[in-house]
């Protein structure tokens, strides 16, 4: 027997909407992803040490806090949660819908919200890695991160040359002084009004023609500095910053849809309704950072999953599902 409705992804939106749909009686089943890497449950706030921007937290969070509390909610409703497991592949020709999950099982399902998320890309340095798991500088978000004091009235780097870029660095002199922005050509790639901002701003520092080789710092101050190599010389040289900040894009979690639902040229889904949540796809509904590239926030994915249910109620109403 099909399911009324099956929710991939555990990260803000998908408990969301998991909390939402089991409060409509929609008796939904999670599939919680962490099969594979970039696919964490509990998404990208599991690698945030502490959230001070979510409403309801005035000292802050852990992030692996709040989404434990965020599944211990949808628990509290009777929300049947397939731990470690994500969608494989998905046949979203026929109805009932079929996934098939990362342990074998193929599930069927009248509705589907996708919210598996986007995972930042990362220089894939042992240093960076090391350094951005233990929260000790190295981030992919200045939004969420930059107001931290270890980033206050301190030198910080951003990496990348596009518009994310330029905005990362002109949000973070807000707090940092200088803000270098390192990019390893001798001209950036975002627009040409964010491009002469970020020349005009007078904290910001370009790096041109350079990439990072190596986070340098330790366990009790964290990141002290990079090691950068200049791409046209060879030559290398040490940077002081205390932070990190990586802006060279984020990769949404649409692999396993191959196509089955409209992306953009990046691979986010495309909405039907950019104030909805319905896909091109009758009765699949998307929340959250897999169909969002411009907020990324907790707070947004969260209020897109409270609309991804909300649409999946009405829709599975009108078709006399229940």
């Amino acid at each position: 027997m099909a399911e009324k409705l099956i929710i991939l992804g555990s990260g803000p939106a998908g408990w969301t909407a998991a909390i939402y749909a089991a409060r409509a009686n929609l008796d939904p089943v999670v599939l919680e992803g962490g099969h594979f890497e970039g696919d964490l449950p509990g998404g990208q706030l599991m690698l945030t040490t502490e959230v001070e921007n979510y409403p309801g937290f005035p000292n802050g969070i852990d992030g692996t806090e709040m989404m434990a509390a965020f599944k211990a909610q949808a628990k509290r409703f009777d929300v049947r949660i397939e731990e470690y497991t994500g969608a494989e592949s998905v046949d979203l020709s026929v109805q009932p819908f079929k996934v098939n999950d990362s342990n074998g099982k193929t599930w069927e399902t009248h509705a589907l919200i996708i919210s598996t998320g986007a995972s930042a890309n990362w220089l894939g340095l042992e240093s960076e890695q090391y350094y951005r798991k233990k929260g000790l500088g190295v981030t992919a978000c200045a939004t969420c991160d930059g107001a931290f004091p270890r980033f206050r009235d301190k030198p910080v780097a951003v990496v990348g040359g596009g518009d994310t870029a330029v905005e990362e660095a002109s949000y973070m002199t807000k707090f940092s002084n200088p803000v270098y922005v390192i990019h390893r050509r001798d001209t950036l790639r975002a627009s040409k009004i964010m491009q002469e901002r970020l020349l005009k701003n007078p904290k910001i520092q370009p790096v041109w023609d350079s990439v990072v080789e190596e986070v340098l710092g330790n366990d009790s101050e964290g990141v002290t500095g990079l090691r950068l190599q200049n791409v046209k010389t060879g030559e290398t040289k040490e940077l002081s910053v205390s932070g990190l900040f990586l802006a060279i894009g984020h990769t949404p979690n649409t692999a396993f849809l191959k196509g089955q639902v409209e992306t953009d040229a990046k691979g986010y889904i495309v909405l039907a309704d950019p104030f909805g949540s319905q896909t091109g796809v009758e009765g699949v509904f998307a929340a959250g950072d897999v169909a969002d590239s411009t907020y990324r926030q907790a707070i947004t994915a969260a209020g897109m999953g409270c609309k991804a249910a909300i649409d999946a109620e009405r829709w599975l109403a009108e078709k006399g599902i229940d």
